[in-house]
């Protein structure tokens, strides 16, 4: 691909990052209150089911925009949360983590 060609595909994938990312951010919003909900054992099934689909939508986008890291930390939520557990401090923990490492992501790409 040559300089040119590389420059206009960067900066297309930037325009569509920049339409895309009021949604990204509503996403890792859903998985932060999902993984709070999840802590204090208050998260509802409905609430449960919207984390895995914020997640596994964000898993199939980030690596689109380069957050290759983020696909598998989304995924990796996606599983988490298409199982059925109780609170415990380790996955509450880790929910947490992913959430936050997503937003770092998300609010600092490049």
């Amino acid at each position: 691909m040559e300089q040119n060609e590389k420059t206009a595909l960067d900066e297309a994938i930037d325009r569509l990052w920049t339409q895309f990312l009021p949604q990204m951010r509503e996403r890792v919003a859903i998985l932060e209150t999902a993984a709070s909900g999840f802590a204090a054992d208050k998260l509802s099934a409905a609430d449960h089911v919207k984390a895995n689909d914020a997640a596994h939508k964000l898993a199939g986008a980030l690596g689109s925009f380069g957050l290759t890291r983020g696909t598998v930390l989304a995924r990796e939520l996606e599983i988490m949360y298409s199982r059925e557990n109780g609170a415990d401090p380790v996955t509450s923990a880790r929910l947490g983590e992913i959430a936050a490492e997503l937003r770092a992501m998300v609010e600092n790409r490049k």
